[in-house]
């Protein structure tokens, strides 16, 4: 690649584009967060590379989508608007698992929350198409990427139509997108109107007609989605198995008789020295000086002294749009490419010397699962470490310990940590612990947080986990090397409640681990239905797409909030919570005063005992009628 990139931010307004000597912009991006010009921030990563061939761009970040006037600041593009939400889904950005409003916005200057919309990307298409009726939108990031086909939305509570025909655009491109807006630049550029660019991996397209449509996969029609959950789960696991680069099929969707949304196969993954160069472009690794007043970008502090070392992730966790977005193959940088962003660090003069992390989706992924990946992509319907490791794994963690080892010796560095998390069932697959060893040693400071989300085999098979039975494998390795290098460290387990397959017998199973751990979280994650995950297809559907056989779904939010209570039986605010749950699982020997009980027995000031034996039998008999009813709803 011939790089043409300059060490300043790019245009804001049109002072900047006149200090450029810029008349008209190629590309104007449209961005629903701050403007963060660091490669942990995908506008960044795509607005440098357009850039490095040579083209112009411009930012509008988080206009005001009130105002058609907002999206109008730099002109009109020559080639194309550019949209995104930004890092997150801007519904997850604004709430919580219950669906209320959160107070901040990290991704906005001065934590400010409100200064982007509900469905950014639709609102902003919307918008721009109120003024520029004919200049092409394509529109991207993680929002776009997973809502590109019909999708069941959880704050509507609805299937959704694909964000490409909602928003107005006229091309979605999906995953990371690196390869894919370059080719849309260079179409573009070539005079080719935004209609015909039908042929670019990692793209969406809609069309009237299918007569240039050729290898492809007819889904279900959206309306046949609609009436029919199953037929949704289907089609929704044909696109799952359809994600991999070298063996997806085109898949189209059907909108009435005479529209179509049409999914070309996914970009290829970036090899080691694109990787590079996208990481090498010249990012000012900071925020535009404007938000300074605001008091910067808290989201920004997450990254500021971390190394991106790799992306895509073969660990298959049902609950993570991981599969939808980065792809199952492993792509990384090299130990010299790392190493010189790392030296860039050490000259801040707010560096302290700690590398914060060096990873990506899974710290500990650093080469495709398997070496046919490649060449012949991932297995169609086999996942590379659950119900347990392929046999074809290569479970080797030599080239992550050399390069730690490498960033640890760098002038100016104190202490290098791992905090984006690592596989432990994939350390447990390699023969050699000498990376738990350095782990132990040199890259954690009293805590490691882990991920077994789960200790009910049941619900670990709906989540795509190890079994239990893994996780005690490893803490037991892990409390013994600590023992032998004389520390004493100890794990963090995250811990999800409410996800598909949890009842509540399951939900008292956690919490019981928890008190045998003498442990509660002082957060617990309650399962958040996010786009295009398999679980938010089992939370929809009620059934498991990948069997298409029932799943329990705890979808009641009172039910929710007994399971999440469970997990902090302590908390003297939960206690009517707890009791209720126990009730309602059978399980009122854990009220009481042995060792192994939950919480203690509680009278009620002034109640006579005869009255509260009565209300505790009307409880259980209550607690009985609903999970009869509950069972009769789901028959």
């Amino acid at each position: 690649m011939v790089f043409m990139c300059n060490q300043t931010f790019l245009p804001v307004s049109r002072q900047d584009m006149e200090e450029r000597g810029i008349q008209q912009l190629d590309f104007v991006y449209i961005i629903g967060d701050a403007y963060v010009d660091h490669p942990s921030f995908g506008h960044a990563v795509i607005s440098r590379l357009l850039e490095a061939h040579g083209y112009t761009v411009g930012v509008i970040a988080q206009p005001d989508w009130k105002d058609k006037n907002s999206i109008t600041v730099l002109g009109e593009p020559r080639l194309a608007f550019l949209v995104t939400a930004g890092n997150m889904d801007s519904m997850v950005n604004h709430y919580t698992v219950s669906k209320k409003r959160r107070k901040t916005d990290a991704y906005t200057p001065g934590g400010v929350m409100g200064r982007r919309p509900d469905y950014a990307v639709v609102v902003y298409g919307n918008l721009i198409r109120q003024v520029y009726k004919h200049t092409p939108i394509i529109i991207g990031g993680i929002e776009a990427s997973l809502r590109r086909m019909a999708h069941y939305d959880y704050w509507s509570d609805k299937l959704k139509r694909s964000v490409l025909l909602d928003s107005q655009a006229d091309l979605l491109s999906y995953g990371m997108g690196e390869h894919s807006i370059i080719e849309i630049a260079d179409a573009l550029q070539s005079g080719i109107a935004v209609k015909d660019i039908t042929f670019i991996d990692g793209t969406v397209y809609k069309t009237k007609s299918l007569d240039g449509v050729y290898e492809a996969e007819i889904l279900p029609s959206f309306e046949e989605e609609q009436r029919d959950k199953q037929i949704y789960a289907r089609s929704f696991y044909r696109q799952y198995q359809n994600t991999d680069p070298f063996t997806a099929k085109r898949l189209v969707e059907p909108y009435g008789e005479h529209l179509f949304v049409v999914q070309n196969p996914p970009a290829k993954p970036l090899t080691q020295m694109e990787m590079d160069d996208v990481y090498g472009l010249p990012y000012m690794r900071t925020y535009h000086p404007c938000y300074e007043k605001e008091g910067g970008v808290l989201a920004l502090e997450e990254v500021r002294f971390s190394l991106i070392s790799n992306r895509g992730c073969f660990g298959g966790c049902n609950f993570c749009a991981l599969t939808f977005h980065q792809g199952r193959i492993v792509q990384a940088r090299s130990h010299e490419s790392l190493i010189e962003e790392a030296e860039k660090m050490t000259k801040f003069a707010d560096f302290k010397g700690y590398i914060h992390d060096v990873g990506g989706p899974t710290a500990n992924f650093r080469q495709p699962a398997c070496k046919k990946q490649l060449k012949a992509g991932v297995c169609f319907n086999r996942q590379c470490l659950f119900p347990s490791p392929c046999r074809n794994l290569v479970a080797d963690h030599r080239d992550y310990i050399a390069l730690l080892r490498k960033l640890r010796r760098l002038p100016g560095v104190k202490k290098v940590f791992i905090r984006s998390g690592i596989r432990f069932d994939y350390l447990l697959a390699d023969s050699d612990s000498t990376f738990l060893r350095e782990l132990c040693e040199h890259h954690i400071s009293g805590q490691l947080k882990v991920a077994p989300e789960h200790v009910s085999d049941t619900v670990l098979d709906k989540m795509g986990k190890p079994k239990h039975q893994v996780y005690c494998t490893f803490t037991e390795r892990f409390r013994r090397m600590n023992q032998k290098l004389g520390r004493k460290q100890f794990l963090v387990p995250y811990l999800m409640s409410s996800h598909p397959g949890s009842s509540m017998k399951e939900a008292v199973e956690l919490a019981l681990f928890c008190k045998k751990l003498g442990y509660m979280p002082e957060q617990v994650q309650d399962f958040y239905p996010t786009p295009s995950t398999i679980s938010t297809c089992m939370y929809y559907t009620g059934v498991d797409p990948r069997t298409m056989k029932p799943v329990y779904v705890p979808d009641n939010p009172h039910e929710k909030a007994l399971q999440r209570a469970l997990i902090q039986y302590r908390k003297p605010e939960n206690y009517a919570l707890v009791k209720e749950a126990l009730y309602r699982a059978g399980r009122t020997d854990l009220i009481g005063f042995d060792a192994d009980c939950l919480i203690r027995p509680r009278q009620i000031r002034g109640e006579h005992k005869t009255q509260r034996v009565r209300k505790e039998k009307a409880m259980q008999g209550n607690a009985v009628k609903k999970n009869t009813n509950s069972e009769w709803r789901k028959k």
